[in-house]
């Protein structure tokens, strides 16, 4: 991981190489999360496929795209990834104020993390982040709600994830949850028909065997057909 002030330097350095541009809000991101429904999540250990398996989900129609602070050189990626038009790029994995930091300091627009903490919650208000807080139970749900949380990460997704979901909006409708393992390219209808306001894809789209071999055309065509299958379903419920 990269200290605090080489990541801002490296944040700092890219925003010069387009002046006059801002981030964009949290507004915005949620927005954009509201729109496309779905983000492409990046985890592995091996730094050379990275950026490669990052452009081969965006080649593939992801807007919105998650690199996790345990992934090698994960704030120069989102650094140089922050001003790409018509993406948004985010940290997961991130589970202490200091690490939202540097996140927020690489170019981060909204922050993931498999578990719920109050302080990164508040992290993400101050500085117009939009936040995403791992849960699992819908006590664990209202109580990110509560503590101000966008949008609510069900981890680990439990095995009967559509059914799931349906239960706990019936009574929490305004909730906004947010699947992501145990998402894939054929269960994807499934969970976003049943309420969930989007979906996260990660080791079901970025395949351990494609990383290994640099299938990174096969990384890209996964993308096309997951977007297509989470377009097709439209807005999120209301």
């Amino acid at each position: 991981m990269l200290p605090a002030q080489r990541v801002d330097t490296v944040s700092t350095a890219a925003r010069s190489l387009h002046p006059g541009t801002h981030m964009p809000t949290r507004a915005a991101v949620l927005a954009a999360f509201a729109q496309h429904r779905c983000s492409a999540i990046l985890r592995t250990n091996d730094r050379e496929v990275v950026r490669p398996a990052l452009e081969a989900a965006i080649a593939g129609g992801f807007h919105i795209v998650e690199v996790t602070m345990t992934t090698p050189d994960c704030l120069e990626h989102i650094s140089a990834l922050q001003e790409r038009h018509g993406v948004v790029i985010g940290a997961g994995t991130v589970l202490t104020v200091e690490a939202a930091k540097e996140a927020l300091a690489a170019g981060a627009r909204f922050l993931v993390s498999p578990v719920t903490d109050p302080q990164v919650i508040t992290f993400c208000r101050q500085h117009d982040l939009v936040s995403v807080p791992g849960t699992y139970t819908p006590t664990e749900m209202m109580t990110a709600h509560r503590a101000g949380a966008d949008i609510v990460k069900l981890f680990p997704a439990p095995a009967n994830g559509p059914e799931f979901v349906r239960a706990v909006r019936a009574p929490l409708p305004f909730l906004r949850i947010y699947p992501t393992s145990g998402v894939n390219e054929e269960n994807c209808e499934q969970w976003l028909k049943a309420g969930a306001f989007g979906v996260g894809f990660v080791g079901s789209l970025f395949d351990a065997a494609d990383l290994e071999l640099r299938r990174f055309d096969a990384i890209k065509a996964r993308a096309a057909r997951m977007v297509a299958k989470v377009a097709a379903l439209g807005p999120p419920p209301v």
